[in-house]
């Protein structure tokens, strides 16, 4: 598969949400940013990045819900979610690749950790 050009950061921090930026736009990406999930599902809707990196604990919809919605919408389906985020433990990684994540990162990032995801992704 082609290397993704487009990549949706969903973080309501601010910090998390650029140093993704920061990591993914030193190599060679275009990056797109939504503070929230609701914000998170329309721009995928709208914009079909090639991939989201998805934070969990956020206001007015999880990271989770945001990622079954992008996942079950037939506009969206296509895209695969990478979540990263503070929940850490085995069974929040569990429930998120059942809500259709195709990756689990636990905070801190780790740029390293964050383009293997995506490499993994690329190759799929």
């Amino acid at each position: 598969m082609a290397k993704f050009k487009k990549v949706l950061v969903v973080d309501d921090s601010d910090l998390d949400r650029l140093t993704l930026a920061k990591i993914f736009e030193k190599n060679g990406y275009q990056v797109l940013t939504a503070s929230d999930g609701p914000e998170g599902v329309e721009m995928a809707k709208a914009q079909k990045p090639d991939c989201v990196f998805m934070d969990v604990v956020m206001p007015t919809q999880s990271g989770f819900e945001a990622t079954r919605t992008i996942r079950t919408d037939p506009a969206t389906k296509h895209i695969p979610v990478v979540i990263c985020t503070t929940k850490g433990l085995k069974t929040d990684d569990m429930w998120g690749r059942r809500q259709g994540a195709s990756d689990y990162l636990v905070k801190p990032i780790n740029e390293k950790a964050v383009l293997a995801a995506i490499a993994k992704l690329e190759s799929a």
